[in-house]
């Protein structure tokens, strides 16, 4: 049976399907993705590019991250509702925000990373496995 998920951001007019199980899931605490989250940190699945279709207009923000990866967010026009990331180092993967996936869909992060950014007050789930920084990359999937 394939795994399939699909999502919305809050005005609806970005949609997204998925057609396989992520291959990591994670929560960031890097200085960006806080900025993103609005202090927080994201939590994120990745997928196989060519298993994430999306759909509805979408925005980018460019940088270069703290790991010297040029990173891309995506973001609905209409909602501002963060959608995905893509890096420069992983384009076989999209790392979809994990609050876009629709329904009781189970994705939950597996780890915490970029912990050395987290603020002083954050509370990080003592049961994720944790990373001061940048992880290994995920392992390939059967396809790459």
């Amino acid at each position: 049976m394939t795994a399939s998920y699909s999502g919305r951001c809050n005005c609806g007019a970005v949609t997204v399907e998925i057609t396989a199980e992520p291959v990591a899931t994670r929560q960031c605490w890097c200085r960006q993705c806080q900025k993103t989250a609005g202090g927080g940190p994201t939590n994120n699945a990745m997928f196989p590019t060519d298993a994430v279709t999306l759909t509805g207009d979408r925005g980018e923000f460019v940088y270069v991250a703290a790991s010297g990866n040029t990173l891309t967010q995506e973001f609905c026009l209409s909602c501002g509702s963060p959608v995905l990331g893509r890096s420069s180092a992983r384009p076989q993967f999209r790392t979809i925000r994990i609050g876009l996936l629709e329904g009781d869909h189970g994705v939950r992060p597996a780890m915490a990373i970029w912990t050395d950014d987290a603020p002083d007050w954050a509370v990080i789930d003592p049961a994720l496995e944790r990373w001061p920084q940048q992880p290994p990359a995920p392992a390939p999937t059967p396809q790459d």
